[in-house]
């Protein structure tokens, strides 16, 4: 159960990281290249918005499997 606590640790860091990464580059590009950003029929940052959603569904979906799995540790030390 450590176990799947720390890969769920990795996943729900590892998510946030790669949405911090995005977001800080496309700004950065959108900064640099805001030319290219004018022709999309969308805004620029809705990579980011879709990011974030993605991310949200991860971590939702990491802390309902951590709470289960909290649940049946505490019922496995009461037995």
């Amino acid at each position: 159960m450590k176990r799947l606590n720390m890969i769920l640790n990795t996943i729900m860091g590892a998510s946030a990281g790669v949405l911090i990464g995005h977001g800080i580059y496309v700004v950065r590009d959108f900064k640099t290249h805001p030319e290219l950003y004018i022709i999309q029929s969308a805004p620029w940052y809705t990579s980011i918005l879709m990011y974030g959603a993605f991310t949200l569904v991860v971590l939702l979906v990491c802390i309902v499997i951590k709470a289960i799995v909290k649940r049946k540790m505490k019922k496995a030390d009461s037995n």
